[in-house]
């Protein structure tokens, strides 16, 4: 499953996206919300609920979506098995995907236009984790014990 979430920076990209998700790339899409602009919402309460409905199944994904994408981000790595990633470009997005196993991507309402934002969208979906080298999996592996000795 495809969830998708932002906060007021980002609620008219996530809007577009969500149409572009549904239309265009034949997705499944759960939006989290907000579904009204509230200028006064908060990114934590997005990027929580949405990094915890990432991680109920291996195969779920997620765009968080806020101003710039750094705090939205921040936020979703605090939660326990989400490996977040800021999408300001499409390399950047791949090598995330295929080298850190990223399950949730975050996009700024703000830096990015909306082709752009569609473009780091369709690579973070058809990209997938490098299974041809051990390193890759060994480094997330190292990421996983160590949030599980906190």
């Amino acid at each position: 499953m495809l969830y998708i979430a932002s906060d007021h920076g980002g609620f008219e990209l996530k809007k577009h996206l969500v149409a572009y998700l549904t239309k265009q790339l034949k997705k499944e899409v759960e939006d989290l919300g907000p579904y009204t602009l509230d200028p006064e919402d908060d990114y934590p309460d997005y990027a929580f609920k949405l990094g915890k409905k990432v991680i109920e199944k291996k195969d779920n994904f997620g765009i968080m979506i806020c101003t710039s994408a750094d705090g939205a981000i921040i936020a979703a790595n605090k939660v326990e098995g989400i490996r977040a990633t800021i999408g300001h470009s499409i390399e950047n997005t791949e090598w995330a995907r295929k080298d850190d196993d990223a399950n949730v991507l975050g996009l700024s309402g703000k830096f990015l236009s909306t082709e752009h934002a569609r473009a780091i969208v369709k690579k973070f979906l058809e990209t997938e984790f490098r299974t041809d080298n051990p390193k890759y999996a060994r480094r997330i592996q190292k990421i996983t014990e160590f949030e599980n000795k906190k």
